[in-house]
């Protein structure tokens, strides 16, 4: 909804802020007061075209802000996060534009500077203008499918084609990597088997390289353990015989020294026999201390050739490991994933041959789908049809004809959104052919079929609505089809059920239009010949009588006027 709008400097608006309620405002005035500008000055701030004439003469810009209060389901809060622009859904969304009167222009959403292209795009989900010149909106036909799916309630049927075009999209992609892959599998078979064949010969296990690096660091010190006791046991080689050799001497020292009779206190022979009895205990003591020495050596559990395994184990798997870009670690997953792969290369056809069913069936889900889909459109468009139909007639375009082309489009164009062009179109006199919406030539006519449109669509709810504008619809008509313009408009911007009322704005001649609004505002010029502003005045209940009154008796206002006028407000 929009609450506010500000203008500043634009063409004979100096300085202008409006609050603005739901339901229907009237603007009115005499031709030429301004009521124009105020709908330029908020087509500037929702992105349409500005030139340097929108600035008043003499200022150096004209700025035009709008402030919305959308619903928190409304579309505008994604097109914000597409964007990338920073937002609260529970505070006003604020669209400004400053156009200089150079003509360079800018844009701001909540003050963060953004291209007019975006002020563009937030501007077509939150208004729409049906008038003398333009209509915005229903003349796209990109809208019409989703304002018929809203009318007919198709949201179910609309969720599951987009569903199965999911499931269908999914199961082609599968299909086409498939195919990919089969078309590469004879050079990666080839590869993938060498390369397996390598890790089936190593068959590397889960932490196997810590395990085989404690290993040869144990082994290592154990080697060179082993080397020193080798070095022991090589001391006593020849010790033995030396030791039994040298009591064998002392022995016949001994003797010849007893015969001799070297000394005659027998003191050389005593020590001889000490010496010899010392030596024996040596070689005592030297046969345990090499005893103890072997059992050393035999101590260690230890293969010659073990720890030039572990190295030759340990150098391969690196090896590996470097040749494959991977660690040692990953050696073992490595493994089972080229085993995997290779089945899955090996077992291809099969699994494309189920892909291909399955992209088979997911195509054939989709299409029941979307033509579950299109049957529920065209049931839907021939009741929009009908409604619109009943509409035009009071509207003075009870010559037209209305109807809701539902066509196929090709497959390769079909979508989430189903396989359906969807085009409003009408025909304005009978045996002319139907054609686009824009085929109407009269812009007042426009307007009054597009109010037409928009009441039967109101009639069935929907979503958020935006704000609508109608620019002169009641151009050229007056009693009864002015009446029944001002009535569709109420209804529009108060449809029954919704729990927040639509908005409408009206810039209107007709008195019967003015008396439905629940908000008037009068727009009117004065100034001199050096300086002319517009002013906009929001009327009192009193004020619209007399407004109205001069709308019904021109210039002279009379009391049957204000009767008149008073029994329109009552109506």
């Amino acid at each position: 909804m929009l609450i506010g709008l500000q203008i500043r400097d634009v063409v004979l608006i100096e300085s202008l802020d409006l609050s603005i309620g739901p339901g229907l405002t009237a603007l009115t005035g005499e031709t030429g007061a301004g009521k124009s500008i105020i709908l330029d000055a908020l087509g500037l701030a929702t992105g349409a075209r500005g030139d340097a004439g929108l600035v008043r003469r003499g200022a150096s810009q004209a700025v035009a802000t709008a402030v919305f209060a959308p619903t928190p389901e409304h579309p505008v809060w994604a097109i914000l996060d597409e964007k990338g622009l920073a937002y609260a859904r529970d505070e006003d969304l604020v669209l400004r534009r400053t156009l200089s009167a150079d003509g360079r222009s800018r844009g701001f959403v909540n003050d963060q500077a953004t291209g007019v292209g975006v002020l563009k795009e937030l501007g077509e989900a939150l208004l729409e203008v049906h008038g003398q010149h333009e209509t915005v909106g229903l003349l796209d036909m990109r809208t019409h499918r989703p304002l018929l799916d809203a009318y007919g309630g198709l949201a179910t049927e609309a969720d599951a084609v987009a569903a199965a075009w999911r499931g269908w999209r999914e199961a082609r992609a599968r299909v086409e990597g498939l195919e990919a892959d089969a078309a590469r599998s004879a050079a990666e078979i080839e590869d993938l088997t060498f390369r397996l064949s390598e890790l089936d010969r190593l068959d590397p296990r889960e932490g196997e390289e810590t395990r085989l690096a404690e290993e040869r660091a144990i082994l290592g010190a154990a080697e060179k353990a082993l080397g020193d006791i080798a070095a022991a046991r090589d001391a006593f080689d020849g010790l033995g015989a030396r030791t039994a050799q040298a009591i064998r001497a002392l022995e016949r020292a001994r003797e010849r020294a007893t015969t001799a009779g070297a000394a005659a206190d027998g003191a050389a022979v005593t020590r001889l026999a000490a010496a010899a009895e010392a030596l024996d205990r040596v070689l005592v003591e030297a046969g345990e201390a090499e005893a103890a020495v072997d059992a050393a050596a035999a101590a260690f559990d230890f293969e010659p050739d073990r720890l030039e395994k572990a190295e030759e184990r340990l150098f391969d798997l690196r090896g590996l490991a470097r040749k494959l870009g991977v660690t040692v670690e990953a050696l073992p997953g490595l493994r089972v994933e080229f085993a995997a792969r290779l089945r899955a290369i090996e077992s291809a056809d099969e699994t494309l041959k189920a892909a291909r069913a399955g992209l088979a069936a997911a195509r054939d889900a989709y299409a029941a789908a979307a033509e579950a889909l299109s049957a529920a459109r065209r049931t839907a468009g021939e009741a929009l049809a009908t409604a619109v139909m009943g509409e035009l007639a009071p509207l003075r375009l009870d010559k037209a004809r209305f109807r809701v082309a539902v066509s196929p489009l090709a497959e390769d164009r079909a979508g989430p959104a189903g396989q359906d062009r969807v085009a409003f179109e009408i025909a304005t006199n009978p045996g002319a052919p139907f054609g686009d919406l824009g085929a109407i030539a009269s812009g007042g006519e426009l307007a009054r079929f597009a109010l037409a449109l928009k009441a039967a669509l109101a009639a069935r709810g929907g979503g958020p609505q935006p704000l609508m504008i109608f620019d002169e619809v009641d151009q050229g008509v007056g009693g009864a089809v002015a009446d029944a313009v001002g009535l569709r408009l109420k209804r529009l911007a108060s449809p029954e059920g919704r729990k927040v009322g639509a908005q409408v704005l009206v810039v209107t001649h007709s008195p019967q239009v003015a008396a439905r609004a629940e908000a008037h505002w009068r727009i009117s010029k004065a100034g001199d010949a050096d300086r002319t502003r517009t002013a906009v005045e929001t009327l009192s209940l009193a004020e619209r009588e007399e407004e109205i009154a001069r709308m019904l008796a021109g210039a002279q206002v009379t009391d049957a006027a204000r009767a008149a006028a008073r029994a329109l407000m009552e109506a």
